[in-house]
């Protein structure tokens, strides 16, 4: 607790930061993996932003590490490049091996065992004329691994009016982005199972990290006069966890940084404040957003 914690907790302010918020597994090691490298070779590159939080890449690029661009991918001979949580498809392997580039591979375990279930999937149901659905955001780096695995022939279903693009005579097999709701999942099987003639095999590939934390903020958030939220604007999982706590606690409020915390929210001089985030927030951030919220509020507090 910070001093400026301590000292609203004095005048009344109770702030809890949520102790299962934050970074989840494959994301905690993909940043480990990226700092110890770091600190033997000073700079690294990624296939993308590391983690769906601005800060926390912004932090890291201070560190040394240099997102790909187009202009400098024919300079990657001998470069090591990082490859995210959240994988990538067999062509990305490909093309470092052509440029020369060394892979430091930091995809989740998760995602790996998750990208070798949809290709051996999708290598059955080419025996049958068959079809690959996967429910999860088109364009998300882990949906265009995972799509990868299957020559990119794979549907993605993004909500349940589009399992019209699927042939409602085949085979189907269903599979699920790691970072997706339970809720969506259920909307989008419910669905197939009105359009398509045949059973449909389902693969709930939901990360338990994830899903288990729906109930729990729900729980969490409901002790709190006010509850800021903390995740990045591209996180797919904050989008999703934020709609959550908003559900169980209508004064939840959304913020990437600490400097976008509202006055207004401080004006209303709450006295209990809950701070959670998504997998892909870090907790220093958390942390950052509950001391100056603390900062404010004695401000507020003495005026």
């Amino acid at each position: 607790m910070s001093n400026y914690q301590e000292e609203a907790l004095k005048s009344g302010l109770v702030i809890e930061i949520d102790g299962k918020s934050g970074f989840c597994f494959g994301v905690s090691r993909a940043v480990e993996m990226a700092e110890n490298f770091l600190k033997k070779e000073g700079t690294l590159f990624s296939s993308g932003d590391i983690v769906h939080n601005e800060e926390e890449v912004l932090r890291l690029r201070n560190k040394g590490v240099i997102t790909i661009k187009a202009e400098v991918e024919n300079e990657l001979t001998d470069k090591t490049v990082l490859f995210r949580a959240h994988g990538e498809p067999p062509t990305s392997y490909q093309k470092m091996k052509e440029m020369g580039a060394k892979i430091l591979d930091a995809t989740c375990p998760v995602v790996i065992k998750l990208q070798e279930r949809v290709h051996n999937a999708w290598k059955e149901l080419q025996l049958v004329n068959g079809q690959i659905a996967i429910y999860g955001n088109k364009g998300h780096a882990e949906i265009i691994g995972l799509v990868g695995q299957t020559n990119g022939e794979a549907v993605v279903l993004e909500k349940p009016e589009d399992v019209e693009l699927l042939d409602a005579d085949k085979k189907t097999v269903l599979f699920s982005q790691t970072t997706k709701s339970r809720a969506g999942l259920q909307a989008i099987e419910e669905a197939l199972r009105h359009h398509l003639k045949q059973p449909i095999q389902v693969h709930r590939t939901i990360c338990a990290q994830v899903g288990n934390r729906v109930p729990h903020l729900k729980e969490f958030v409901k002790k709190f006069d006010l509850v800021l939220f903390v995740a990045g604007a591209k996180s797919s999982n904050g989008k999703v966890l934020f709609e959550v706590c908003r559900s169980a606690n209508s004064e939840t409020f959304h913020l990437s940084s600490a400097n976008e915390i509202q006055m207004d929210w401080v004006d209303k001089l709450p006295k209990l404040v809950g701070v959670c985030g998504a997998t892909s927030t870090p907790q220093w951030l958390m942390e950052e957003v509950a001391d100056k919220f603390s900062k404010m509020w004695l401000n507020r507090f003495r005026t």
